[in-house]
């Protein structure tokens, strides 16, 4: 049932109103392109460093993180440790490389380096991948946000997707970074808020909830098995790894982070900010779907019958946080929701603006850009609505599910790509186009032979013993190493010019900021 009280109510309205005002006040700086997509480089890192870090707490990992600690133990946790540590080996060179070789598309780098289709391959893969993201949290924040609010799943996707639209057409990335730091601390606080009132509800608080996970198979990253068919340790680990690979080195909505900082040293600074803050706050959540689960062991009649893992947090929400409380922790959940679309909706004008738009007209003006780019942010912010609209409708079966079968087939392998460009010199870019190609044929052959479909759960293509059977995260790893070695051994086969040191590793290792 909706407990919700008129307070609650006025609270998550006058978060979404702020949201828009802060959007809004940074509308009359928004003049150029050049303003629009990196603030003039001119912000501080650590603002910039809560934006990294709104961005990747998206509302999905409000929902998911809690869920998971509910119904298993830490290891979704893996993935997001190794962030760091890769992070702390590449962020010195990588971040400078980015900011003195791209004008503002972090796929500008690939051309530079592979040519043009490499950039086109590279950049539409981001655009598939995050319009997808997007049309799936919108949806995802919209089916939880309505069932707490007792409101129409259609009502909250649009009001929600149009409150997006709103402040990123007119605030920029400048309005959408300080955006996010006002979300950023209003999710930590969500989250910090909750937990408190969890373990004050548990007699012996975090010891207690400590010893009965520990108990229960709670804790722990487990298992450590060298398997590679179900989720264990490795999978994770490796993933992670891929993962944090792509977000620091090819994603356009950090890249373009880089390039707002006011120095080469204050976008490192920025990028360890996020990614040092991201891992604490992951384990907050984390920790508050293993607190929950203690406390309903405790009280098990406080939870409905056939609740599922991701439903707990937000029943706890409705049924047990104070007047006010309620209403401003579900304010962090869309604030947490606003500060993934926004972000996203800013990248992928961006990056159609820069790399198609630019590219088809070279000699428009920068107010044709800057046009082209608000244009594109109200016609991908109405496709992410629309998709929404048919996940509340229809779910993923269908076209959807079709569209996206055919995007996890023709964009893997980016960071096969990237590790080419930055640690080798004998790769070319023919040998890099039979990498890929080699990599489409294999992530096909994966995921039509490992998705099922239709009530009997019959694949797309059933190939019997030959099946892809080991576990779907390592599909990820597999497409980027396949890009990675053939891509390598084919250049072997073909002249290429000469590479441009200056676009390696070994070129700017001495130009580290």
């Amino acid at each position: 049932m909706n407990n919700l009280h008129i307070i609650d109510y006025i609270i998550i309205v006058l978060s979404l109103l702020c949201s828009l005002g802060i959007g809004l006040w940074f509308s009359a700086k928004q003049t150029d392109a050049k303003q629009y997509y990196t603030a003039g480089g001119k912000l501080p890192s650590w603002a910039v460093g809560m934006s990294i870090l709104a961005t990747l707490i998206s509302s999905v990992t409000f929902l998911a993180y809690p869920g998971e600690g509910f119904s298993s133990n830490w290891i979704l946790l893996v993935q997001g440790l190794m962030v760091p540590v890769v992070l702390l080996l590449i962020i010195g060179f990588i971040v400078p490389l980015y900011r003195h070789v791209i004008n503002l598309s972090a796929y500008e780098y690939f051309e530079k380096r592979f040519g043009v289709f490499a950039r086109l391959y590279s950049s539409l893969a981001f655009i598939l991948a995050h319009f997808a993201k997007m049309g799936t949290v919108l949806y995802l924040v919209g089916l939880a946000i309505s069932g707490m609010l007792g409101v129409n799943i259609m009502t909250v996707v649009w009001v929600l997707g149009i409150c997006v639209v709103v402040l990123t057409l007119f605030g920029g990335i400048e309005g959408i970074i300080w955006l996010d730091v006002f979300q950023g601390i209003l999710l930590i606080a969500g989250g910090l808020v909750s937990l408190i009132i969890i373990v004050n509800s548990i007699d012996g608080g975090i010891f207690e909830i400590y010893r009965v996970a520990s108990e229960q198979n709670r804790s722990g990253f487990g298992p450590y098995d060298v398997d590679f068919y179900h989720l264990t340790f490795i999978v994770m680990a490796l993933n992670g790894v891929f993962y944090a690979l792509q977000k620091y080195g090819t994603d356009q909505s950090i890249v373009q982070r880089y390039l707002t900082a006011r120095s080469d040293k204050e976008a490192i600074k920025a990028s360890l900010i996020g990614v040092l803050l991201s891992v604490p706050v992951w384990a907050l959540f984390m920790f508050i779907g293993t607190a929950l689960f203690v406390y309903y062991q405790i009280s098990p009649e406080a939870l409905p019958a056939g609740a599922k893992p991701d439903q707990v947090f937000p029943h706890f929400i409705l049924s047990s946080l104070p007047v006010g409380v309620a209403g401003f922790v579900i304010s962090a959940l869309i604030a947490a929701a606003i500060s993934s679309l926004d972000s996203d909706l800013n990248c992928l004008s961006a990056v159609l603006v820069e790399d198609f738009y630019r590219r088809f007209k070279p000699k428009r003006p920068d107010s044709a850009l800057f046009s082209a780019g608000r244009w594109m942010v109200v016609i991908t912010g109405i496709l992410a609505i629309l998709v929404a609209t048919l996940y509340a409708t229809a779910g993923d079966k269908g076209i959807l599910g079709t569209v996206f079968t055919l995007y996890a087939i023709f964009s893997g392998g980016i960071i096969g790509m990237l590790l080419l460009g930055l640690f080798t010199t004998r790769t070319n870019k023919q040998g890099l186009y039979v990498g890929v190609f080699a990599c489409v044929l294999f992530t096909a052959y994966a995921v039509l032979t490992s998705t099922p479909i239709g009530e009997d759960k019959r694949l797309l293509l059933d190939l019997g013993d030959w099946n892809f059977r080991q576990h779907k995260y390592m599909l990820g790893v597999y497409s980027h190493l396949v890009v990675l070695i053939v891509g390598y051994l084919a250049s072997f086969l073909f002249k290429g010019a000469e590479t441009d040191l200056a676009l390696t590793y070994y070129g700017r290792k001495g130009k580290r900021a």
